[in-house]
């Protein structure tokens, strides 16, 4: 038993609480499905095939930005979203390294 419970959290362990907390909802795990590889995404689009209102579609998207899961860019008057691959594979990896480390 490691019992130096007061240590530092790992670095590569700073964000994930938060991907964690993102995903641990069932309607953004929906939208992060609803993006094909490589895709961009406005929030018109991802209401179209949602059973949500935009004000809520919106909601969800900011926290998966907040988190790192998603980045945006505003062009025009629409924000465009896609997928942050390399952060929740990092992320995910950073997880996966410990199960491995602790086998």
């Amino acid at each position: 038993m490691n019992r130096n419970y007061l240590r530092a959290i790992p670095r590569e362990w700073r964000n994930l609480s938060r991907v964690f907390s993102a995903l641990g909802d069932e309607h953004r795990q929906r939208i992060l499905l609803t993006f094909e590889p490589g895709e961009r995404l406005n929030v018109g689009q991802i209401v179209e095939v949602s059973t949500l209102s935009r004000t809520t579609v919106s909601h969800h998207l900011k926290v998966l930005r907040e988190a790192g899961i998603l980045q945006s860019e505003k062009i025009g008057k629409e924000v465009w979203f896609w997928l942050d691959k390399a952060f929740l594979v990092g992320a995910l990896e950073a997880v996966t390294g410990f199960l491995r480390e602790r086998t």
